[in-house]
């Protein structure tokens, strides 16, 4: 059973290592591979060849995941740097203490700021907090919907939690990483959200959206992709590395007799045929589209095709042609009362589709975003990038990520868990299952952790919110009850992963019990 706490502003510590879980059970597309200690190679951080020498856009050797990634081509990733310059006017003002004094003195501001703390004070009204000499041990996974904001609307709690996070700059005292499962946007776009709801700079680095492991599958950055979602999908695909890409609107617009359902849209006269459209190679699956009867129908007619929708159906292909899907969540929480649809559930549409018309399984060739283990592996990367960026020597040995989904933020987080306590514990493949649906080995991916010679992380805790997907009346409960699986076809149903490590009320409450737990203020 999970330990519960109510957090007060305490500077006890709280110790208490997270429970292992177990039996955790993977899709095809991430089946552990053994692979020689010898291919390790450090991860390596590439700096622009200009004259500032700062962080770019695409700033990891390309063998930084040789455990991880066996199977995949090396593109960069991107630079994890966190902002150095103080956030906008009226927020980087010194803040009044409860015990009368302004801020600290500039001398020891200079001296808190050298130790790797930033010296902000609190809000008035709150305690003074004591000054924590020691760098970050510790960092945190937070998700976006539900969490910090619902739509458009903060959370009334996040802000509190990020003036605790915060120096009197902006600061952030440990390091941060925003992990949502949003795709439909720019991470410089979903920056600038956050940063205006939490009223401080955030930067594109610290955000990792569901499609941002993209950029590893270089085998497939040369093919003509089909995307699927809304939003700026060519430029999204642009910027993961791919150079050929198709949407539906140009498929539709190219193939108008394919797009029938909505009677205004059906062509009044018989249109030429087409001629010299590419052939498409694979799709992409970025998020819910806005149409789901146009999308559905024609990666139908692609995937039965071939890659030709103009031409008549024969023998369906199968294999099929490769799909890549990110964002696996069925439901999410805005402002409405109820959860609303998510990309998992056009997922769930399309293969019953595949299914009903072929009599065979509809299969990804990777499914990524959370509670994929190739994202946390991916976010701890950029959290550790982030702590050497700012001079904090001790390693990460903890990771927190809070979240409000069961079956994507603790599902995952607790998942990710146990193969890092499986690394410590040089248990190997952790018992992994091949499923009958199984993907081709070019998309297996190791979760070899116990090979990654440079991992400090020993452990990812999953904090569970209540001000999202998950609900609850009354006092918060001690343990999570989830009597539907939520989760994606591809991920076994372990009622234990669904639990999660502490349930609070809201962002803030998770923020103060870590820094109980890590004796941190």
């Amino acid at each position: 059973m999970p330990k519960v706490i109510r957090v007060k502003p305490a500077l006890s510590s709280d110790s208490g290592d997270p429970r292992p879980r177990k039996g955790p059970q993977l899709p095809p597309h991430h089946e552990a591979l053994e692979q020689p200690r010898s291919q390790i190679e450090s991860p390596v951080l590439w700096l622009c060849e200009g004259p500032t020498q700062t962080p770019c856009d695409g700033a990891v050797a390309p063998k930084a995941f040789p455990s991880l990634f066996p199977n995949l081509s090396s593109p960069p990733l991107p630079c994890p740097a966190l902002p150095t310059a103080p956030v906008g006017r009226g927020s980087a003002a010194p803040r009044q203490h409860r015990c009368g004094r302004a801020g600290r003195s500039r001398s020891r501001q200079r001296q808190a700021g050298s130790a790797g703390r930033g010296a902000g004070g609190e809000a008035p009204g709150s305690p003074c907090p004591a000054l924590a000499l020691q760098p970050p041990a510790f960092g945190f996974l937070f998700d976006v919907d539900g969490v910090l904001v619902r739509g458009s609307q903060p959370v009334p709690a996040a802000r509190r939690a990020f003036q605790r996070l915060a120096d009197g700059g902006g600061r952030m005292r440990v390091p941060v990483a925003f992990l949502t499962n949003a795709g439909n946007c720019l991470r410089s776009a979903k920056a600038r959200e956050l940063s205006q709801a939490l009223g401080l700079q955030v930067s594109p680095e610290q955000v990792i959206l569901s499609h941002s492991p993209l950029q590893l599958f270089r085998q497939f950055h040369q093919r003509c992709m089909l995307v699927a979602g809304q939003g700026p999908l060519e430029e999204n695909a642009h910027n993961l590395g791919f150079k050929n890409v198709v949407t539906i609107e140009a498929l539709r617009k190219a193939y108008p007799l394919l797009d029938m359902v909505d009677l205004s849209r059906r062509p009044k006269e018989l249109p030429p045929p087409t001629t010299g459209f590419p052939t498409i190679e694979g799709v992409i699956l970025f998020g819910e589209p806005v149409r789901w009867e146009t999308s559905l129908q024609l990666i139908a007619d692609v995937l039965l095709s071939n890659g030709n929708p103009g031409a008549e159906l024969q023998d369906v292909p199968y294999p099929h042609l490769p799909i890549l899907a990110c964002n696996m969540d069925l439901l999410w929480m805005a402002e409405a009362k109820m959860p609303r649809f998510g990309h998992g559930t056009f997922l769930l549409c399309l293969e019953s589709i595949y299914k009903k018309v072929t009599g065979k399984e509809l299969k990804y060739e990777a499914l990524i975003g959370k509670p994929s283990p190739i994202t946390y592996r991916y976010a701890q990367y950029l959290i550790q990038q982030q702590a050497e960026k700012q001079g904090w020597k001790a390693p990460i040995r903890r990771l927190y990520a809070v979240g409000d989904n069961p079956m994507s933020d603790v599902y995952g987080a607790n998942l990710y868990n146990n193969y890092l306590k499986s690394a410590q514990q040089n248990q190997g493949q952790a018992g992994l299952k091949r499923s009958p649906q199984a993907a081709s080995p070019q998309a297996e991916l190791s979760l070899e952790l116990r090979n990654d010679c440079n991992s400090s992380v020993e452990s990812c805790e999953s904090i569970l919110v209540c001000t999202g997907v998950y609900r609850h009346d009354g006092a918060v409960p001690k343990k999570t009850v989830e009597t539907v699986f939520h989760g994606h076809r591809d991920f076994s149903f372990d009622p234990s992963l669904l639990e999660a490590s502490h349930i609070v009320q809201d962002v803030d409450d998770a923020v103060q019990l870590v820094f109980k737990k890590e004796n941190w203020s």
